[in-house]
């Protein structure tokens, strides 16, 4: 939806404070426009379809639909983005909402500034993992399903550099983090990131991130 060029949002959360704390903070900071409220993964999907926000602040534990549901019908149907918002850091469904097509996920008690940031981030194209929780919940939900058969054959068509990076994605590291451990530029860690998402079709880092361990390119100890 196009609000003059600021950021569009959509709330999805079935407590109306916290909706309320998110409007306060957002409705602040220039660069935003809150288009839409949902409390449930039903009519967030409705909004998105009729609003076409550029993020959705989506909340995982809604009635009548949840929102990992709710993600993966706003990602088929429109070219929205999806941030999760979740409470607790052992939350059992973060990893299958980046299954569904999230593209990032960040804890409710993150501050403001991180919040702004993700939304930011997400806007642009990228993707944001919580660095509180990447390690241990992407490790944790990814190691539970095991190896990808057909994703295996797909990072066969990945360079050895580029799988090197792959890994480090995985394990949540930054550009800045993964160029200074292989020595290389920032600029081309940014290159390779970009290479392996059109070499395997995917969209954004999060689902880059899925890949890897789904295809047991990363394991939990490795």
């Amino acid at each position: 939806m196009n609000t003059g060029g600021s950021i569009s949002l959509i709330i999805a959360d079935d407590h109306a404070m916290v909706r309320a704390g998110f409007m306060a903070l957002l409705t602040e900071q220039p660069g935003f426009a809150i288009i839409g409220q949902a409390e449930n993964g039903a009519d967030c999907v409705r909004l998105a379809g009729e609003l076409r926000p550029d993020v959705v602040l989506m909340d995982i534990s809604m009635p009548i639909m949840n929102g990992i549901e709710a993600t993966r019908q706003v990602v088929r149907d429109s070219s929205s983005r999806v941030l999760i918002l979740t409470t607790y850091d052992s939350d059992d469904y973060v990893y299958e909402a980046l299954r569904a097509g999230a593209s990032g996920f960040l804890l409710k008690d993150a501050p403001p500034a991180e919040l702004i940031n993700a939304i930011t981030v997400i806007a642009a194209g990228d993707a944001l993992l919580a660095p509180r929780i990447t390690r241990r919940l992407i490790e944790r939900f990814a190691a539970a399903g095991g190896p990808s058969a057909p994703n295996r054959d797909a990072l066969s068509r990945l360079t050895d550099r580029e799988r090197e990076v792959l890994t480090a994605v995985a394990r949540g590291r930054s550009n800045a983090e993964i160029a200074a451990t292989l020595v290389i530029a920032e600029q081309t860690v940014k290159t390779h990131v970009s290479r392996m998402l059109t070499k395997l079709g995917l969209r954004d880092r999060a689902q880059l991130v899925v890949a890897a361990y789904e295809s047991g390119l990363v394991t939990p100890g490795r």
